[in-house]
């Protein structure tokens, strides 16, 4: 029997928790405890907006909430977040990568990535936010186009200082952690997301786009199921 009952989903930049709605339904239909955070550095208001520590507070208050310990699965940028604050809480048996950042202390997201903005960011004119230019083909390429307009419609601002503010710590030193490859990502090359499965104690693959909770929810619940059964 699993020594782990709950797992804490983590988005990424642009999104909300709503993007795991898929998932988390079948989580919970499956008898697990499901959390899942908004990071305060996506929203509607530039000027609320936080930055990596206020996202890195959002994780580690799920984390405080949930019964005993959690697999926590981090999306994208989401990667920093949990990265910081995740061994910080003794809440964490295993940490899994979802295409996403897993770096380590001094880099930042823009760092990287070689500290440029890559050509399909698209920065608000007061400099402080960040939105992506055609989502549809970057996030959402293996998705139904409803599924795909409906997500891209649900995007919100993202902070650009939560690109460039640098990690001073990497849970995954500390703690298991797995990374999933999405072989059809556009957001993130496969080659870069290869080096930084490196970090990580295992690897798993999905034929998927960046956006594996809308286009692959099964894959994604099995996968998760998986990692907590084995615990």
């Amino acid at each position: 029997m699993s020594k782990v009952d709950s797992v804490v989903l983590v988005h990424g930049a642009w999104h909300s928790p709503a993007c795991w709605s898929q998932v988390a339904c079948r989580l919970l239909g499956g008898g697990l405890d499901v959390r899942a955070p908004a990071l305060p550095s996506a929203g509607p208001d530039a000027a609320r907006l936080g930055g990596l520590a206020a996202d890195a507070e959002a994780v580690r208050a799920a984390l405080a909430e949930v019964p005993g310990k959690a697999v926590v699965v981090a999306h994208s940028y989401g990667g920093l977040p949990v990265t910081e604050v995740a061994a910080r809480t003794g809440k964490v048996a295993h940490l899994v990568y979802l295409c996403a950042f897993q770096l380590g202390p001094g880099e930042s997201l823009l760092s990287s990535i070689g500290g440029k903005e890559p050509p399909w960011f698209i920065t608000s004119a007061d400099g402080l936010t960040l939105r992506p230019a055609d989502p549809r083909n970057i996030f959402y390429n293996d998705c139904a186009d409803e599924v795909a307009a409906a997500a891209e419609a649900a995007l919100l601002p993202q902070a650009r200082a939560s690109f460039v503010q640098p990690l001073s710590a990497a849970a995954w030193q500390e703690l298991p952690s797995t990374y999933v490859i999405c072989e059809r990502d556009n957001a993130i090359p496969v080659v870069a997301q290869e080096a930084m499965s490196r970090r990580a104690r295992q690897v798993r693959r999905l034929d998927a786009s960046h956006s594996p909770f809308l286009s692959r929810p099964d894959d994604v619940v099995a996968l998760v199921r998986d990692i907590v059964a084995a615990i």
